[in-house]
């Protein structure tokens, strides 16, 4: 059998993407990324990309995160910086709190002694609760701030050496793993 032919792609039309309008428009998972000093342009410009892949409620940028509009940004988020809904924040502190008055349940993905792994992740009443997901700095990761304002902190189980994934990559991962679950 030709490979070629046994996994056709499917079409602009089949996929039947919405436009940012329809995209802005419709209901959101209620769940909210927060950047914590970020430095990438590239690992942002994904974080926003893979959040209207997940059709998530929107992102906060806090502290040195670098903000939309600028090309580098724009070059991997392929314009999901206007169907995604954002905020910038200057400190994490006041988007954490802004996001407790409105009852989201703050975690971290962060390795930490008391983290939960992933897939061991149960939230409270087994049902999509509003979250708030934390993905800290490339080098420094989720700061000491943000952790003493967190519910629970998770990790990405890894069996490699580095034990470490790029943010965008977690950021990734994670979403699906909560989210799939929902669907």
């Amino acid at each position: 059998m030709d490979s070629r032919h046994s996994f056709p792609k499917k079409t602009m039309e089949e996929l039947n993407r919405s436009s940012v309008e329809e995209t802005k428009d419709k209901a959101h998972y209620p769940v909210w990324v927060i950047l914590d000093n970020v430095r990438s342009m590239h690992n942002v410009g994904s974080v926003f990309r893979t959040a209207d892949a997940f059709n998530i409620g929107g992102i906060m940028l806090c502290g040195m995160t670098p903000q939309p509009p600028h090309r580098d940004i724009h070059k991997t988020a392929l314009g999901a910086t206007e169907s995604v809904s954002w905020e910038y924040h200057p400190s994490v502190q006041q988007a954490l709190t802004r996001l407790k008055e409105e009852n989201y349940r703050i975690l971290a993905v962060e390795q930490t002694h008391n983290s939960i792994a992933l897939q061991d992740y149960v939230s409270p009443g087994h049902a999509m609760e509003k979250t708030a997901l934390i993905f800290g700095n490339e080098v420094s990761g989720v700061s000491d701030e943000a952790l003493a304002m967190c519910a629970g902190t998770l990790e990405i189980p890894q069996w490699g050496s580095k034990h470490s994934l790029n943010i965008a990559v977690s950021a990734g991962i994670v979403l699906w793993e909560l989210l799939r679950r929902y669907f």
